[in-house]
């Protein structure tokens, strides 16, 4: 009988390994590989925090790609539970933030982080993307199976936003909350509301919200990066720090710069690691780059479409969307064709917290995959 049993569960270890979504994992690895090469360049040339910084980023992914692990193989049903576990802790540590004694606001403008034993530096904001993503899907479900009416429903769901997002922007950390608000509204896209509601939203953003986000949030600095953008050259200071990533992304070359003379770009590892990227793999190396996130980003969206439960897909939905969002700001910054922003690029910038974050991000929706295939 024993002997039974072992057999039964080294049956379910092997189709449960065999259920992996390779395509979803070989993407994720390849970009990490990539992301923590072009580091050990970056950083060597003269951080005095070398190499331990570099070796803080492979001990975060090792962690990342163990809880991922983790993830991955637990029981799907168990997400509900895992979401509000997720959401709960990110909820305690933003409220700890204002309150530690530990401000990081003369460097990055924001009181963002917590200085956390061991782990060092963590921004909660990070976890609260991933719990607000799960708790919500499930309001969504509620909402199609008449569970909730629509209006109690986006009472819930407003509620569940409110909290994170106000201690979010009193920080204040507009590119967290940009994030969440545009991976808020694909699961919304997605759950069915129609097109002339959000042209209808969209057409009161642009005439109520940004006057008001301009005038009483936005800094004066962040207010000169979006000025610089629309007219450029109208604040030299202001577009330092585009002008630099531009000059390495072109310096990079077809196959990357050889020649030993590297651009100064601020922040090179970790919001502008893209142009770092650019000037040590060149052009086929920002290329492999693109075509691995789009990759990564489209195969989301396949297994999105073939889940089984609906609240399985807005959770993948919406942590897809995060994902895009950050691709897309952090490249579409260094070439200047999007405000600054404090965005990493996924899997490659310098960060603990936002790596450590992505790979959890990465086995939830591997788990969700692997589900799927096991029940196909």
């Amino acid at each position: 009988m024993q002997i039974q049993k072992t057999g039964i569960e080294r049956s379910r270890n092997i189709t449960r390994f065999r259920s992996i979504d390779f395509y979803l994992v070989v993407p994720v690895i390849l970009l990490t590989i990539i992301g923590i090469y072009v580091l050990n360049k970056v950083l060597s040339e003269g951080y005095a925090a070398y190499p331990g910084n570099l070796y803080r980023q492979i001990a975060a992914a090792m962690l990342g790609i163990f809880c991922a692990l983790v993830i991955c193989f637990i029981d799907t049903q168990l997400l509900k539970v895992l979401s509000w576990i997720i959401y709960a802790s990110a909820m305690f540590l933003l409220l700890l933030v204002p309150l530690d004694n530990y401000s990081m606001m003369a460097e990055w403008g924001a009181d963002a982080w917590l200085n956390l034993p061991v782990l060092g530096n963590f921004q909660p904001s990070e976890l609260a993307k991933i719990g607000l993503v799960m708790v919500v899907a499930d309001l969504f479900e509620r909402m199609n199976s008449k569970e909730f009416s629509m209006w109690k429903g986006l009472g819930l769901i407003a509620a569940v936003y409110a909290p994170p997002m106000l201690l979010i922007f009193k920080q204040p950390d507009f590119g967290t909350a940009m994030v969440i608000a545009f991976s808020f509204v694909c699961v919304l896209f997605v759950w069915g509301v129609k097109y002339r509601y959000f042209l209808l939203a969209a057409s009161l953003g642009i005439v109520a919200g940004i006057p008001l986000v301009w005038n009483f949030y936005l800094e004066g600095y962040q207010k000169k990066r979006i000025l610089s953008l629309v007219f450029e050259g109208s604040d030299p200071k202001a577009e330092y720090n585009l002008v630099q990533s531009k000059l390495a992304i072109a310096s990079g070359g077809l196959a990357g710069n050889n020649t030993g003379v590297r651009v100064s770009v601020p922040v090179k590892e970790s919001d502008f690691i893209y142009s770092a990227v650019s000037e040590h793999l060149g052009f086929i190396g920002t290329t492999v780059l693109l075509c691995l996130a789009f990759f990564f980003i489209c195969r989301c969206l396949y297994v999105a479409s073939k889940c089984n439960k609906a609240s399985y897909s807005y959770i993948i939905i919406g942590i897809a969307a995060a994902f895009a969002f950050h691709f897309i700001e952090n490249m579409g910054m260094s070439v200047g064709l999007l405000p600054i922003t404090g965005i990493p690029l996924p899997f490659i910038s310098l960060g603990g917290t936002s790596l450590l974050v992505n790979y959890i991000s990465f086995g939830i929706i591997l788990n969700i995959s692997m589900n799927r295939q096991q029940e196909a």
